[in-house]
C-alpha cells in the first residue's frame, strides 16, 4: 500500500480528529521498542555503578532482585495487554480498570517517566562520547562536554521520533542486536579467563557477588535495586504500540514478556562476570564504580583495546536508540491523554504524512533540553549528576505506575463477578505489589538528605502536580471515562489461546 493510500484508508476512519495512528507493526518491531527502551547494551555499561555505590560488589544480586519483580509485574501487563491494545499503555489500562481519574494520573506519570529517562540516556549517549574523546584526541576534556553532545542527540532524536514508527523500530532492534551480540562475546571470553585462572590481576571467579558484605544493611540492597529496575525500565514500551500493531492481542503480550526474560537473564549473568572482572573486593569495586564503560574496560583489559573502543561506540549509540525510545514512548502517552481532553488539545495532533504524534514529540524534547539546561548552566551539575537525577526520579515515578497497573489487573481479573484466569494465580500480582512497596518505602524512609534529595523530591513533585491536574478536572476525567469505554483499543476481548 501506498503512503498516500495509507492516509486516506486512516483519514476515512479518523472523524474530526484527524489521521489515526498506522496498524503496520509485526511483533519484532513492538520488541525492537521495548529492547531499545531498556537499552541493555547501555544498561549494562552504566547502571550497575549506581548499585555498587551502595551495595558494593553485591551488584548481581539486586539485578536478580529486580528480575523476580520485574517477571511478577509482567504478569500484569501481559494480561491486561492480552484483552486490550491502546496507545496510552498505563493510562488506558489503569483508566479501563480503576476509573479515568486513576488512569490519567498514571498515564501522565507514565509520561513523566520516559521524558526523565529521556535525560538519562542523552546524557549517558554524552558520558559515553566524552570518554571515547577522552581516550583518543583530546585528554583533558572537561565532564561537561557530556552536556553539548547530549543535546546534539536529543536534535537526532528529534527528528527521528516525527519519521514513521516502522522503520525506527527495526532500527532501535538492530542495533541493539548487533550491540548486545558483542558484549555478550566479551563476557563469555572473561568468564573463561576467570575460570581458568589467567585474568588480569589474578581476579577469579567469585561468586560472593552475589551476597551481601558482612555488616551491611540487609535493606541498603534495595535502594540498589533502584538501578536494577532503571536497566529494566521500558520492558513494557510496546505496550505504548497497541494502536499500531497488526495482532496486538496477541503480538504485544509476547514483546512483553520475552524482553523481561531476556532482559533477567542478560542483566544478572553479565554484571555477575563484570564485577568479578574487576575484582570483587575493594579495589575492584572502586575500579568498577569509576570506569567510564563497564563491558568497554573489560573488554580492553581481557581482549584488546580496540575492542574496548567498540564496546563504548555500541552503548553510545544504545543511548541514541533509547533516548529515541523514550521519546516515542512519552509521546504515544501524551497524545493518548490529550485526545481524551486530559491534556492540551495540540498535543493530540498526528502528523498526516508519517503517521506519528509529531506535535507531542516537540514537547518531549523540549521538556527534555529543558532539564539538561537547568542542569548545565544552572545548578553548574555534571552529567552524570542529570543521569543519576534522572534515572532515580523517572524509576520511583515509574514504580508508582506499576502499583496502579497491578491493582488494576487484580480487580479486573480475580474482582469483576466472572473469573478470567485460574484463581491461585492472584498469588503474582500480590507479590509484585509487595516487592514494589517495600522498594519505594525504602528509598523514601528515611528521606535522603544532600543531593541525593533530588531524585525522590523531583519524582514527589511530579507525582503531585499529575494528581492536582487530574483533580481539578473532574469533567475532564469523566469525558475522558467515556471516550476511553468507547475505545477501539479498550474493548474488552479473550486473551490470545497463544499466551492462556
Amino acid at each position: 500500500m501506498t503512503d498516500e493510500a495509507l492516509v486516506r484508508e486512516t483519514e476515512s476512519g479518523s472523524g474530526a480528529d484527524g489521521p489515526k495512528l498506522r496498524k503496520n507493526l509485526s511483533v519484532w518491531e513492538a520488541i525492537g521498542v521495548s529492547v531499545a527502551l531498556m537499552a541493555p547494551s547501555m544498561a549494562i555499561n552504566i547502571n550497575p555503578q549506581g548499585s555498587a555505590g551502595l551495595v558494593g560488589r553485591a551488584v548481581p544480586l539486586t539485578f536478580a532482585i529486580a528480575t523476580v519483580a520485574v517477571l511478577l509485574i509482567a504478569y500484569t501487563f501481559v494480561r491486561l495487554s492480552q484483552r486490550f491494545n491502546h496507545s496510552g499503555s498505563v493510562y488506558g489500562f489503569v483508566g479501563v480498570t480503576l476509573g479515568p481519574r486513576s488512569g490519567a494520573f498514571s498515564g501522565w506519570a507514565m509520561a513523566g517517566t520516559y521524558i526523565f529517562y529521556g535525560a538519562v540516556t542523552s546524557m549517558a549517549a554524552g558520558i559515553f562520547l566524552t570518554t571515547l574523546i577522552q581516550e583518543s584526541f583530546w585528554k583533558g576534556a572537561p565532564d561537561w562536554v557530556g552536556f553539548p553532545i547530549g543535546v546534539v542527540v536529543l536534535a537526532l532524536v528529534w527528528f527521528l521520533a516525527t519519521q514513521p514508527a516502522k522503520g525506527g523500530t527495526r532500527l532501535l532492534f538492530i542495533v541493539e542486536a548487533v550491540t548486545v551480540t558483542l558484549i555478550v562475546i566479551v563476557t563469555i571470553v572473561v568468564a573463561v579467563r576467570l575460570l581458568a585462572g589467567n585474568a588480569p590481576g589474578g581476579h577469579h571467579f567469585d561468586l560472593s557477588v552475589f551476597a551481601i558484605e558482612p555488616g551491611s544493611d540487609v535493606s541498603a540492597v534495595f535502594l540498589g535495586v533502584v538501578f536494577a529496575f532503571l536497566s529494566f525500565a521500558g520492558f513494557e514500551a510496546s505496550a505504548t504500540l497497541g494502536e499500531e500493531a497488526r495482532n496486538p492481542r496477541r503480538d504485544i503480550p509476547r514483546a512483553i514478556l520475552g524482553t523481561a526474560i531476556f532482559g533477567g537473564v542478560y542483566f544478572i549473568v553479565v554484571s555477575a562476570i563484570e564485577v568479578m572482572g574487576f575484582g570483587a573486593d575493594a579495589k575492584g569495586v572502586k575500579a568498577f564504580v569509576g570506569s567510564g564503560a563497564l563491558v568497554g574496560d573489560l573488554g580492553s583489559q581481557y581482549i584488546a583495546p580496540w575492542i574496548g573502543t567498540l564496546i563504548t561506540i555500541g552503548a553510545a549509540i544504545s543511548a541514541v536508540a533509547c533516548c529515541l525510545a523514550c521519546v516515542v514512548g512519552a509521546s504515544r502517552l501524551i497524545m493518548a491523554l490529550s485526545r481524551d481532553g486530559l491534556g492540551p488539545a495540540p498535543f493530540k495532533r498526528v502528523s498526516v504524512k508519517h503517521g506519528v504524534p509529531h506535535v507531542a514529540v516537540a514537547v518531549v524534547a523540549i521538556v527534555v533540553y529543558v532539564l539538561i539546561a537547568v542542569a548545565w548552566f544552572v545548578l553548574h551539575a555534571k552529567p552524570y549528576d542529570l543521569f543519576v537525577t534522572s534515572g532515580t526520579t523517572g524509576t520511583l515515578i515509574l514504580l508508582v505506575a506499576y502499583v496502579l497497573a497491578t491493582i488494576g489487573a487484580i480487580k479486573l481479573l480475580f474482582f469483576t463477578g466472572e473469573r478470567r484466569v485460574a484463581g491461585w494465580e492472584i498469588v503474582i500480582p500480590v507479590l509484585a505489589l509487595i516487592v514494589l512497596a517495600y522498594t519505594l518505602f525504602r528509598n523514601i524512609f528515611p528521606f535522603p538528605v544532600g543531593a541525593a534529595w533530588w531524585g525522590p523530591g523531583l519524582a514527589i513533585v511530579w507525582l503531585v502536580v499529575a494528581l492536582v491536574a487530574v483533580l481539578a478536572r473532574p469533567a475532564a476525567a469523566v469525558r475522558a471515562g467515556e471516550l476511553l469505554s468507547r475505545s477501539e483499543g479498550l474493548a474488552a476481548s479473550e486473551p490470545s489461546r497463544a499466551l492462556r
